[in-house]
C-alpha cells in the first residue's frame, strides 16, 4: 500500500493537479472534470481554422499542430463536442509540433465517424526528446472507430521527459473520422488510464511505476499481448511480471521449449539468451508458466522469452512452484485469475550447492527470494470493482534454494510483507480500504 519503487531519476514529480486547473474543473465539470496538468489541455480545436486537406500548421492553445490530409471541420456531418473538430481522411495525421514539457502519463481522445462514412482505424504515437533519434513509438492498441457519436479512447503512455504526440489514421481509404478533445495528463499524475481495461495484464496496477524509457534501465516497462513486466537491465531479469488468466488462455498447444533472447529489448542492451544459465545448477524458471498460455503457438512461445525467466533452483521451480502453478489453473473455467510474480535479493542455492550470486559473467543476477500474488475471481466483468475484502488472495514468498520445502502452503505470507521486502506497490488499482484489508491477510485456504 502506497509504496514506491520509482528509481531516483523519476522521483520528485508531483501528482496533484495545480490549483487553478482543479478550480476550473470544479466550476465547469462535465467530460473534463479531471484535467490535464499540462497548460492548454484539453485541446478542443475550437480556436483553430483550417479549411483544406493540404498539409499545414495550426496554432492552438496547446501549441502548434501539423495537420496532413486533415482539416478543422465545422459541418453538420463532423462529429464534435463544440463547434469544431479535426477531420482526417486517407492516412491523415495530426501531429504536435512542440514538446509537452512534463511527459505523458495518460491520454484520452474523443473520436467518431464523419457523417455516414465506414469504419476507420487510427493509432496514437509518441516521440521522446530523450531518444534524440526522431523515432516514433506506438502507444497502446490500434483503435477502430465504428460509431457515429463521439466515443472516448484512453491510452496509458507513461513516458517521462519532453514528449510529442501524433494521431495517425492507418486504414486509408475514403472513409473519414473526426478527432476531438485530446486530453493529456502529465507523467506521474493521476489520470484515467491508471485504471487499466478489464482483463488487462496490468489491471491491478503498475507495481513499480515502470516506464518504457531506455533511460530507466532498472525499471523498464514491457507490455506484450501475453503479459506485462518491469525489466531490470543490469540484473538481466524482470522485477515483476503480471498477467491475467482465464479459460480462453488454455488450449491444446504443446510446450514450445524455444528459449531465446527477447528482440524487443532496446538496442545496445545485453540480451540474456538460451545458454546464459547453462551448467549453472539453476533452471530457466518461467514467471508466466508455459501451461498458462496454450491457446496458440504464438502465445506459448512468448513465455520462453528470457525476459520472462529467472535463475531458479530446480527443486523450487519443479517442485513447490510447479504445484502452485497447477493449483492456480484449477480455478478455471469457473474463475479468472490475476497473477503477479517477481524475485528480489541476491544469492540463491542451486543443484550444484553453495550460494551463487550471478551467472553469465555477472550479467544475470541470481535472486535470493521468489514471490507470487494470486487474486481469484468468479468469471465476470469490471474485475477491479469486484475485488473486495472477501476476495481470495494468495501471497507466497519462498527462498530460491534447492533445499526448499515441498509445500508452497508453508510459505504463504501477506502482500504487505512482500511490499516491505521489495519496495513495490502491489494492487494499487484497488481502493485503499480494500488494499488495507486484503494486503494484510495471510491466506489459509486449501492448497490442492
Amino acid at each position: 500500500m502506497l509504496r514506491t519503487f520509482t528509481p531516483p531519476s523519476l522521483r520528485g514529480r508531483g501528482s496533484l493537479l495545480p490549483t487553478l486547473l482543479l478550480l476550473w474543473a470544479l466550476l465547469f465539470g462535465g467530460a473534463h472534470s479531471l484535467l490535464a496538468q499540462t497548460a492548454g489541455y484539453p485541446e478542443t480545436f475550437e480556436s483553430g481554422t483550417k479549411a483544406g486537406y493540404a498539409a499545414g500548421s495550426v496554432s492552438l492553445p496547446s501549441g502548434a499542430w501539423l495537420l496532413e490530409d486533415a482539416l478543422i471541420g465545422t459541418s453538420e456531418a463532423d462529429r464534435k463536442g463544440g463547434a469544431k473538430s479535426v477531420r482526417l481522411r486517407l492516412k491523415g495525421k495530426l501531429t504536435m509540433e512542440t514538446y509537452l514539457p512534463n511527459g505523458v502519463g495518460s491520454v484520452t481522445v474523443r473520436h467518431g465517424l464523419y457523417g455516414t462514412d465506414a469504419s476507420s482505424a487510427w493509432e496514437l504515437w509518441a516521440m521522446s526528446e530523450a531518444c534524440a533519434c526522431d523515432k516514433w513509438t506506438k502507444v497502446g492498441p490500434t483503435v477502430v472507430t465504428v460509431a457515429g457519436e463521439l466515443q472516448t479512447a484512453t491510452f496509458a503512455a507513461d513516458i517521462p521527459g519532453r514528449v510529442r504526440l501524433e494521431i495517425r489514421k492507418v486504414s486509408g481509404g475514403s472513409a473519414r473520422i473526426n478527432i476531438d478533445d485530446v486530453t493529456v495528463w502529465d507523467f506521474g499524475s493521476e489520470g484515467p488510464a491508471t485504471q487499466y481495461p478489464d482483463n488487462d495484464h496490468m489491471a491491478l496496477g503498475n507495481p513499480s511505476g515502470a516506464v518504457p524509457d531506455v533511460n530507466v534501465p532498472a525499471n523498464y516497462l514491457m507490455r506484450k499481448p501475453q503479459y506485462a513486466l518491469s525489466y531490470h537491465r543490469d540484473r538481466g531479469t524482470p522485477n515483476w511480471v503480471s498477467w491475467h488468466l482465464d479459460a480462453s488462455d488454455r488450449g491444446g498447444v504443446d510446450r514450445r521449449d524455444d528459449f531465446r533472447e527477447d528482440p524487443a529489448l532496446p538496442a545496445g542492451w545485453y540480451r540474456v539468451n538460451e545458454d546464459s544459465y547453462r551448467g549453472s545448477g539453476f533452471d530457466r524458471g518461467h514467471n508466466v508458466p508455459s501451461a498458462d498460455r496454450t491457446s496458440s503457438i504464438e502465445n506459448n512461445s512468448a513465455t520462453f522469452l528470457m525476459t520472462n525467466m529467472i535463475p531458479q533452483a530446480p527443486n523450487n521451480n519443479q517442485g513447490l512452484w510447479a504445484d502452485l502453478e497447477n493449483y492456480t489453473r484449477t480455478f478455471l473455467p469457473a474463475h479468472e485469475v490475476y497473477v503477479i510474480m517477481g524475485s528480489y535479493g541476491v544469492g540463491g542455492t542451486g543443484s550444484s550447492g553453495g550460494v551463487t550470486n550471478t551467472l553469465d559473467n555477472g550479467r544475470v543476477t541470481v535472486p535470493a527470494r521468489v514471490w507470487k500474488v494470486i487474486v481469484v475471481l468468479p468469471v465476470g466483468d469490471s474485475d477491479v470493482s469486484r475485488i473486495g475484502t472477501g476476495t481470495r488472495l494468495i501471497a507466497v514468498d519462498t527462498p530460491n534454494s534447492h533445499a526448499v520445502g515441498s509445500s508452497w502452503g508453508a510459505y504463504r505470507t501477506s502482500v504487505d510483507a512482500i511490499e516491505a521486502a521489495t519496495g513495490l506497490n502491489l494492487l494499487s488499482s484497488l481502493p485503499e480500504a480494500v488494499q488495507a484489508a486484503v494486503e494484510s491477510r495471510v491466506d489459509n485456504g486449501p492448497t490442492n
